[in-house]
């Protein structure tokens, strides 16, 4: 059990990690509807800068408990991440690339971590 809280802790870092790319589009987006005059738009960076910041130390404690290829290796999962809050959040249509991509990272992380 205890192998699987620390990646239970890796992957909410990894989760964690993926919302910058969520605050980076949402401040975009504010942007371009309202240029440097919109509140949101500064909200949106604020948020991206703190969870870069949140996720940095966080990270730093997490990669103590692992070899540092798996670590990296279980990061690339942030793409997938980031792909499921594009669909969800920002209504981007999935397609059978993105899927084939997220399959060829979770293989590759498979192959890297087999032997753990």
């Amino acid at each position: 059990m205890k192998k699987a809280g620390k990646y239970i802790q890796l992957h909410l870092n990894i989760l964690l990690f993926s919302l910058t790319s969520v605050f980076s589009k949402a401040a975009s987006v504010q942007f371009n509807k309202g240029g440097l005059s919109s509140p949101l738009f500064y909200l949106f960076l604020g948020l991206m800068v703190l969870n870069c910041g949140v996720y940095a130390v966080c990270w730093q404690m997490v990669i103590k408990k692992f070899q540092l290829s798996t670590a990296y290796a279980h990061r690339s999962v942030y793409l997938i991440w980031s792909q499921i809050w594009a669909v969800l959040i920002f209504k981007e249509i999935l397609t059978w690339k993105n899927v084939l991509g997220m399959i060829i990272v979770l293989i590759g992380v498979m192959v890297v971590t087999g032997d753990e």
